[in-house]
């Protein structure tokens, strides 16, 4: 297991967002992919973030624009990020997660990731599991 990362959903806001936390956080951009630079290209604006990584001091902070209408404003826009590298476990560990919840994604392989998925826990917790292709 690769570790647990923040995911902050913003609505339309992202870049926004980014700057600020440059400034207020001394955070450094890691990675920033728009929607216009992705195979998504049809999902959302060119220009809103599809994916960003930024660093704040040891930690990292993962941020999207959520193009989804019903886009949570503020609140429940919040998911860990789960980094695996073993298909099998993710497996395991989206169906542990599952159990209870409600599947928003199923877990099944992306652009971006050997397996991608997202659930919302029994508890109401949002988890989002990505592996990495196997080394």
């Amino acid at each position: 297991m690769l570790g647990v990362s923040p995911y902050i959903a913003f609505k339309g806001n992202c870049r926004e967002a980014i700057e600020f936390y440059k400034g207020a956080l001394g955070a450094e951009v890691l990675f920033v992919q728009t929607m216009g630079e992705s195979p998504m290209a049809g999902m959302g604006p060119a220009e809103n973030i599809m994916h960003s990584t930024i660093k704040v001091g040891d930690s990292t902070i993962m941020l999207c624009d959520d193009p989804r209408p019903d886009a949570a404003g503020s609140g429940g826009n919040i998911s860990l990020a789960l980094g695996l590298n073993d298909p099998e476990r993710a497996k395991q560990i989206f169906g542990s997660l599952s159990e209870g919840g409600s599947v928003v994604m199923p877990l099944e392989k992306t652009f971006w990731a050997e397996a991608f998925g997202m659930v919302n826990d029994r508890f109401g917790i949002k988890w989002m599991v990505n592996c990495d292709a196997p080394k």
